[in-house]
């Protein structure tokens, strides 16, 4: 059976990152200053395969910590023992384990712990304070790289971010440490506002969408490599998704599987291929809509054909003044709006392509 050269569901294998030379150079240059760093970027963009691209480098050991959903002090700590104890064998995996136990540390059960009779259970704080000083006193004697993904959480549990600025602050020039967040307001305030604990100690990368040149070199070679020519797809795939990464893999894998061998893609190929991920991503894309608010609804709605919350659309759906501002905050806040120069857009434009489809307005 023929793979796809455009694979697009879930975080990728490292070698399948295409068209981010220069941020994973740039990543790469910035982790061996040991200059702390925290990407940014709404969700499916690529920002987790990224990163694994980077960890995959040989001679690099990562200590990778994924922060999604997590609400409790408990929850961050059980997150950071599975890290560590993820890390066993090998040179430093031998180094970990012996610093755990000069520490009396016993990594990899305390999530069962935790959830042992009341009385026997760990504090979780002091549980994470062991782990992150096992950590930092590993890093002094081995080169390790600390990923934290999906950091943009800790903002629910801010005496976590607290002990994490205090345990690792005085270890940057030792640890290379990468954040990571698909809620890039959320992420920009930890770093960028004076009330939050690590104000002011990553510099900010901005992951952006693909550019035209990328996204057209990643067709031409994806259809060539598989003995197909691209036609006119990479300009409308590009034209469609605005470089969106997720949904310009998912539209050329479309328009790939629609193209025989020894073919050549056209226009219409390109049409039916869109006809059909409508009609496949319309259940979940509905879905996704009715999750939210009304305000929410009809600021998307507005956005989606105008481009504006505030415009004559915006009017007619009955969302104005503070409601409209709140709303704006909020889809920005959760990654649903990206900011631009001049408003906002829908991250997602199939998203935003749905919604013109099925409302009137």
């Amino acid at each position: 059976m023929e793979l796809s050269p455009f694979p697009f569901q879930g975080p990728l294998d490292p070698r399948q990152v295409r068209g981010r030379d220069d941020l994973l150079a740039d990543l790469a240059r910035r982790i061996a200053e040991r200059r702390v760093t925290a990407l940014v970027g709404p969700r499916r963009y690529g920002k987790t395969t990224v990163l694994r691209r980077l960890a995959s480098e040989k001679g690099r050991t990562v200590v990778w910590v994924d922060l999604y959903e997590v609400t409790s002090i408990a929850d961050v700590a059980a997150r950071f023992d599975q890290a560590l104890a993820v890390s066993s064998g090998g040179v430093f995996g031998s180094l970990i384990e012996r610093i755990a136990a000069t520490l009396s540390v016993n990594l990899g059960v305390l999530r069962i712990d935790l959830r042992g009779p009341a009385r026997d259970r760990p504090d979780p704080a002091l549980s994470l304070s062991a782990l992150l000083e096992v950590l930092v006193t590993a890093a002094s004697r081995h080169q390790t790289l600390l990923v934290i993904d999906e950091f943009s959480f800790v903002s629910r549990i801010p005496e976590a971010a607290g002990m994490l600025r205090t345990a690792l602050q005085h270890h940057y020039r030792e640890l290379g440490i990468v954040f990571a967040g698909s809620q890039p307001a959320m992420m920009r305030t930890l770093f960028t506002s004076r009330s939050e604990p690590f104000y002011g100690q990553a510099d900010l990368v901005e992951i952006g969408p693909l550019t035209q040149p990328a996204l057209t070199e990643i067709i031409q070679k994806g259809f060539t490599s598989t003995k197909r020519k691209p036609g006119p797809v990479a300009r409308i795939v590009y034209q469609m998704t605005d470089g969106h990464p997720m949904r310009a893999m998912q539209y050329a894998d479309r328009c790939w599987t629609e193209t025989p061998q020894g073919a050549v893609a056209t226009a219409e190929t390109a049409v039916e291929a869109l006809d059909q991920l409508r009609r496949s991503e319309a259940e979940p894309l509905e879905r996704i809509f009715s999750s939210f608010t009304g305000s929410e609804k009809a600021l998307l709605r507005s956005v989606a054909v105008s481009g504006s919350v505030y415009g004559a659309e915006a009017a007619l759906l009955g969302v104005l003044g503070g409601a409209a501002a709140r709303a704006r905050r909020k889809l920005v806040d959760s990654g649903d709006f990206i900011e631009t120069g001049t408003g906002v857009k829908i991250t997602d434009p199939f998203l935003a392509d749905w919604i013109r489809g099925r409302f009137p307005l």
